[in-house]
């Protein structure tokens, strides 16, 4: 115990942590929040499988301390729809039937959301960039999803929905 709680807002929820301020955001998110869509794979910032958004970017939740999301947004796959309904990104890895094994698929999920706000048509170079891992090897459906996805949000923001 540190004395302090540390103040955190999770999927929109204040919530407050009384633990050690230097465990992995991952293990907080996981255990105390109950957040276990985001996953553990390596431990070390490298697979992206515990990808989460810190005030809307994407970041490696195991190598990030608690303490540094004090009083920052926190959004983990459960928070990426908006108000029930699916994210594009969601809705279009349905349609292109993405995972495989799926254990990546949260992380992929919220890496590409973020590249989707920085580049709102990404070219396929910037979508090549994106370095979470998938041991299945789905890679060509999730560049396909993430095409979908584009396209799907350019239909909704036509159709005055956007996103």
């Amino acid at each position: 115990m540190t004395g302090s709680s540390i103040e955190l807002v999770v999927d929109g929820n204040p919530l407050a942590f009384d633990g050690d301020p230097e465990m992995p955001l991952l293990w907080y998110l996981r255990d105390h929040a109950g957040a276990t869509g985001v996953k553990y794979g390596c431990g070390v910032g490298a697979c992206g499988a515990c990808t989460v958004h810190l005030d809307g970017q994407a970041v490696r939740s195991c190598a990030i301390p608690v303490a540094a999301a004090a009083g920052r947004k926190i959004t983990t796959i459960a928070g990426l729809a908006n108000s029930g309904d699916l994210h594009v990104l969601q809705q279009a890895w349905i349609a292109e039937d993405v995972p495989q094994c799926g254990y990546c698929q949260a992380g992929q999920l919220m890496a590409a959301a973020d590249l989707l706000r920085r580049f709102p048509d990404p070219s396929d170079n910037q979508i090549a960039e994106l370095s979470n891992l998938c041991r299945c090897g789905t890679y060509p459906r999730i560049r396909k999803a993430i095409r979908h996805a584009v396209t799907l949000r350019k239909a909704e923001e036509g159709a005055g929905h956007g996103t």
